[in-house]
């Protein structure tokens, strides 16, 4: 039997109404399952917990997370805390470092009848997450960027052979795990940046030897660029740095309806947080007409790379049965919220796919 500890961080804004979707379906998906047992534990984070708390990020979320697997984060809106207390933090960049989360895992998948720039495109974009030109997160102490004279502003990019090959590893994970086209490859601009992604195709390289089995190449980023929206068909894995990965993946998630149709999986060697790429979106907040899509997705990869982290059969199959629930609910379009063309509720998507699922 599988025993998994997975918290429950429901964010701010609309996260108070997709999260708490999200953690029903994986409910539902694990029923029939009786070797998988999941033990949630509600932590608080974001705006409420300041209200509460006093701080967006209590020691007592941030200590209690270290027990357990993972963690279904919903969006953050960090931008409408107050800028004058420390204490109101955005507990993105502190909780992907403190928990070594390297790779950000972005699919990219259209639908028939989803309307979407393209159709058949099924990528996945893997996305360094802890260095690169970031400043919030590049730095052990201080930040990468910085103003020396009251005109002059620098940024400094940092790039490691470690967070390199953890990222490709992760990529080539996915190839294997998808068997799709089985084929990576790392994007980059080492004409320009000969040293900094010099060394993260480099590491690739090394990397792409322990997987005989998956096709491995590179290409410059701008040329990427205009492949992606021509072409999106022809990729499978895509590796890439923080910020090219930052950018190319909101590109990306434009080609198939936007960044509600974005779900995320950041993992590290221990931990996976689920979180969507979308933002908060407080201008809807409240009106429960939010997609839970890309929620309910990252909660679905989250079941996924924990199974084929434990090696657990069931929990593979229950993180399937999700993305069969979903593609049904998609397909039939009785369901959908707004934006999908729907005049359904973020509950009543919800439950249609709960629906699904329980009739499998």
């Amino acid at each position: 039997m599988a025993q998994y500890k997975i918290g429950i961080l429901q964010g701010d804004d609309i996260g108070l109404e997709v999260v708490p979707v999200a953690v029903e379906v994986l409910k539902t998906a694990i029923e029939k399952y009786e070797s998988v047992k999941i033990e949630w534990h509600e932590l608080p984070i974001g705006y409420s917990s300041y209200l509460e708390n006093g701080e967006t990020l209590p020691k007592r979320t941030f200590d209690g997370l270290f027990d357990l697997d993972g963690w279904i984060l919903g969006p953050i809106g960090h931008m409408a805390y107050p800028k004058d207390d420390p204490k109101a933090i955005n507990p993105h960049p502190i909780l992907r470092k403190s928990f070594d989360l390297v790779s950000n895992i972005r699919p990219v998948k259209s639908y028939e009848n989803i309307p979407s720039l393209h159709r058949d495109v099924d990528l996945v974009i893997v996305r360094e997450n802890n260095e690169g030109f970031q400043p919030d997160r590049n730095m052990y102490k201080g930040k990468g960027e910085f103003m020396p004279t009251p005109d002059i502003a620098l940024s400094v990019r940092v790039i490691t052979e470690r967070n390199s090959k953890m990222v490709a590893g992760t990529a080539f994970e996915l190839a294997r795990q998808r068997n799709r086209k089985k084929k990576v490859t790392a994007i980059h601009k080492n004409t320009v940046f000969k040293l900094t992604c010099g060394l993260f195709v480099d590491s690739c390289k090394e990397k792409s030897k322990e997987y005989p089995d998956i096709e491995f190449d590179t290409m410059i980023v701008d040329t990427f660029a205009m492949n992606l929206v021509m072409r999106p068909q022809k990729f499978d894995v895509i590796v890439t740095t923080n910020m090219f990965g930052d950018i190319l993946s909101d590109e990306a998630a434009g080609l198939v309806g936007g960044l509600g149709m974005a779900p995320g999986l950041c993992v590290g060697p221990k931990y996976a947080m689920a979180q969507a790429t979308h933002g908060s979106a407080p201008d809807i907040a409240g009106k429960h007409v939010a997609n839970p899509y890309a929620m309910i997705m990252s909660a679905q990869m989250l079941l996924s790379w924990l199974g084929n982290t434990k090696g657990d059969a069931d929990a593979i199959k229950a993180s399937k049965d999700i993305e069969f629930g979903v593609n049904k609910v998609l397909y039939e379009k009785k369901h959908l919220t707004p934006d999908l063309g729907g005049i359904s509720t973020t509950e009543d998507m919800g439950r249609a796919i709960c629906d699904a699922i329980k009739n499998i």
